[in-house]
């Protein structure tokens, strides 16, 4: 008995040392480039898995060691959502300072606390919603007709203040360019002419503004904050833009956004705004899976809501590839993988 107890040791001991000692697989490894390592990481996921990573709350695989994630967190005027936080002032009284540079301090602070509370989170097993590093911040809308509604999550009227209080949000927000990861993720919406009607925003279609005005007041802030701060995330809003939904224009994410000004990080997507899609909204999609496929072509990385759930079938009735899939998905990967998801702390 003591012999057969002492020969079951040794042999769990192996085991556990052979578990310890086993290479990496590359995704895991953190030497290499994330590109590189999302490459890897692609190969090995299921259809179904990459469909439940293009949602704003992914599922853990435990297969391949990929925790649970989290897209959305707020953070207008200090963490929001997330337990006790500094409060900083609405952003309307932050750009009446015209201080760009208090207001960045402002949001260094923000992620400062932000990336505290992911910590605490992660090692407590409770990240959810708001407890992430994306931050769906800052609003650089224009705030022109006080019925709006929403005016006082902007910084006003103005496309030239409201890129400078922009791009000082974000560069708060992601930290330093000379670092290997970012602090956090900020998020430039709602991409673009967004500034109400609230109440029909699921069914509105912009189609009478001119280029003019769409160049000189309602995209000069999208542009600064992508080309300037290198903001990794642009949210699409609800309503259609010139007959097409700004989460499936590719006027709008295909020729201007990823074209004109090279953006190559995440679209995601307001939530609801791909089941704005379906008939009796916007109506330019016949159903689910077609909704889930304009939006992927378009280059709408991330979904919040429930349509990307029909990505799988979808890519099996021929609406996309799993190429077209695989393409916004990478840029998903590296986006966790540049926030240190995949990495210990001590890195």
């Amino acid at each position: 008995m003591k012999r057969t107890i002492i020969t079951m040791w040794m042999a769990g001991a192996t085991l556990l040392s052979s578990a310890q000692d086993a290479p990496l697989m590359p995704y895991q490894n953190p030497s290499l480039s994330f590109e590189e390592r999302a490459d890897d990481l692609l190969s090995r996921l299921t259809l179904e898995e990459k469909a439940s990573l293009m949602r704003d709350s992914s599922p853990a695989i435990p297969r391949l060691g990929i925790p649970e994630w989290h897209w959305w967190s707020e953070a207008l005027h200090g963490v929001g959502r997330n337990g006790t936080a500094t409060v900083f002032p609405i952003t309307m009284q932050m750009s009446s300072t015209f201080d760009d540079a208090l207001v960045e301090r402002i949001f260094t602070a923000v992620s400062d606390e932000g990336r505290a509370k992911n910590s605490i989170a992660k090692r407590a097993g409770r990240l959810d919603n708001n407890r992430c590093m994306s931050f769906w911040t800052p609003n650089i809308n224009i705030f022109r007709d006080p019925r709006w509604g929403r005016g006082q999550e902007t910084y006003g009227e103005d496309p030239y203040l409201t890129g400078r209080m922009g791009v000082a949000v974000v560069k708060g927000l992601q930290g330093p360019d000379s670092t290997r990861y970012r602090k956090a993720y900020a998020c430039a919406k709602h991409f673009a002419v967004h500034s109400g009607p609230e109440w029909n925003r699921h069914t509105f279609n912009v189609n009478n503004i001119s280029e003019r005005d769409l160049r000189e007041t309602y995209l000069p802030a999208f542009r600064e904050l992508v080309q300037e701060a290198d903001v990794r995330e642009v949210m699409c809003a609800y309503q259609r833009y010139n007959d097409h939904p700004c989460c499936g224009s590719n006027e709008l994410i295909g020729q201007i956004l990823r074209g004109e000004w090279g953006y190559r990080w995440l679209v995601v997507s307001d939530c609801g705004a791909v089941s704005d899609f379906l008939p009796g909204r916007h109506g330019t999609s016949d159903d689910p899976q077609a909704a889930a496929a304009d939006a992927v072509l378009t280059g709408t990385d991330l979904e919040c809501g429930v349509e990307y759930r029909h990505i799988p079938a979808a890519v099996e009735r021929g609406d996309l590839s799993e190429a077209d899939v695989d393409r916004s998905l990478r840029r998903l990967l590296i986006g966790r993988m540049e926030l240190g998801d995949f990495d210990p702390d001590s890195i």
